[in-house]
């Protein structure tokens, strides 16, 4: 279908209108950015069940083996599979419940959070996990112990059994002892480059300002593990080569390999980077949701040795650690390393922002790569967690990726649910093909059995054919 502008300029030029009308209309035409089928407002999709009965999924992962399954991650402990039929199986792929902190029914950030399998995995049966462990002895001052302990660990899938792990095969590669049970990042994959990446937040609490959140550069603003890349690995996204070193190495051009800063850092300055994607297409960006305090949530395009800015900036704004509600009228534009801090390319107003917003928390998301709903192709999808209410309200954004300053975006709406998706949105998934994946459940804790998995197909037009 031909745009308006099109359509109406084809029509005056068929009439006798003067060509000042023309040139006017071409003007006002060019003004609105006459756009394509592709930029259009995107209509309701559908959602296919995958799976339920699950605690709290997370997100969907699948595996470089060629064998179309799919692996979910549940908070409570397991990894369940989705084989090449549909079927969800008995018995879950792996396990860790038992080794998991005690979690609260509630709400909780900890528990078995992210799933990444080695891109040889085909060949030697490797994947990684992020979850915590109770705690160990001692605390990060004096009469305050530590809140859990963080662990990235290697497992092995089972020699005899496709769909099992081997659980005695772990290795551990990274522990962090954690201060307090938020912000606890989660998200592993692997980038095109074959190293792993990990979201880790800024270790938890409020405003960067807790036992256990150092003193950074920044004296405005107290604490700041999201600003400091020496003293802990809090508040940043790593990279780390699984192939190398014992237990792993460290990729050369990592940015602070032999100068001051953390060698595993790649980029620093994030409050919680919950959920994060590398675009299947395009030039592989990396995505990330950051979790903002009480103003703004974010997604950034991730760079290496990029500042994002936290505790200095809460999105584009000047950040107020003593008054969490309030914006600073002014804040730094770089940090002690002259390095710019970034700003996101979307930027949403949190719920308890007093200008307006409903946005409990930012959900990062996937660039769609797939071909069931060609309108939705190149543009990256995301969400929130819930609107305010305290009640399962979450929903889904689209926005066109590129352009400088912040990327506008627009409600991505489900068919059967037009004024928002009816569960708490937990996380995201992509196949192989590009196709995308929501994670969800009614409960905003990891409790009961309302979890589940939905695939965004196209709508289907009352012939039961789908379209875009």
């Amino acid at each position: 279908m031909k745009s308006n502008c099109t359509y109406l300029f084809r029509l005056l030029q068929r009439s006798t209108a003067a060509p000042f009308v023309l040139a006017l209309l071409s003007t006002v035409c060019l003004l609105q950015s006459c756009k394509k089928h592709d930029d259009k407002p995107p209509k309701a999709v559908d959602v296919q069940l995958i799976a339920d009965n699950l605690v709290a999924p997370l997100g969907v992962v699948t595996a470089p083996d060629y064998s179309k399954r799919l692996f979910i991650i549940d908070q409570a402990g397991k990894v369940w599979i989705v084989d090449a039929g549909g079927n969800k199986l008995a018995t879950p792929f792996i396990d860790l419940s038992s080794k998991l902190v005690p979690l609260q029914a509630g709400y909780d950030e900890r528990g078995l959070l992210g799933l990444a399998f080695h891109p040889d995995y085909k060949h030697n049966g490797r994947f990684y996990v992020y979850y915590n462990l109770p705690p160990r002895a001692g605390g990060p001052v004096s009469g305050t112990p530590w809140n859990n302990l963080s662990r990235i660990a290697e497992f092995k899938v089972s020699a005899s059994n496709p769909n099992m792990a081997d659980i005695s095969s772990e290795k551990v590669l990274l522990d962090i002892d954690d201060p307090q049970l938020n912000h606890n990042g989660g998200t592993l994959e692997f980038g095109p480059d074959g190293y792993l990446y990990i979201a880790i937040g800024d270790g938890g609490a409020a405003d960067d300002v807790a036992p256990g959140h150092v003193n950074d550069w920044y004296a405005t603003n107290a604490g700041g593990n999201g600003q400091d890349v020496e003293a802990n690995l809090f508040g940043n996204i790593l990279r780390i080569d699984v192939n190398s070193g014992s237990p792993y190495g460290i990729p050369a051009d990592n940015p602070f390999v032999g100068k001051p800063g953390r060698d595993e850092i790649y980029a620093y300055g994030f409050r919680n980077p919950y959920r994060f994607s590398f675009d299947m297409g395009g030039a592989h960006w990396l995505y990330a949701g950051d979790a903002g305090q009480s103003l703004y949530e974010e997604i950034d395009v991730v760079k290496k040795g990029g500042n994002y800015g936290w505790n200095v900036k809460e999105g584009t704004h000047c950040f107020d650690a003593a008054n969490n509600k309030v914006e600073l009228p002014g804040c730094p534009v770089q940090d002690t390393f002259n390095n710019p801090l970034v700003d996101p390319v979307i930027e949403m107003n949190n719920a308890s922002n007093p200008k307006g917003g409903k946005a409990t928390t930012i959900i990062g998301g996937n660039v769609y790569r797939g071909h069931a709903i060609p309108g939705l192709q190149g543009k990256y999808i995301f969400g929130i967690f819930s609107q305010p209410g305290n009640v399962p309200n979450a929903e889904l954004y689209t926005s066109k990726p590129g352009g400088t300053g912040l990327w506008s975006f627009e409600e991505l709406t489900l068919k059967d649910r037009p004024n928002d998706i009816g569960y708490y949105l937990k996380g995201f998934g992509q196949d192989w093909d590009g196709e995308v994946y929501i994670t969800v459940s009614s409960m905003a804790g990891p409790s009961g059995n309302t979890g589940k998995v939905y695939k965004l197909v196209p709508e289907k037009d009352n012939s039961g054919h789908g379209h875009y």
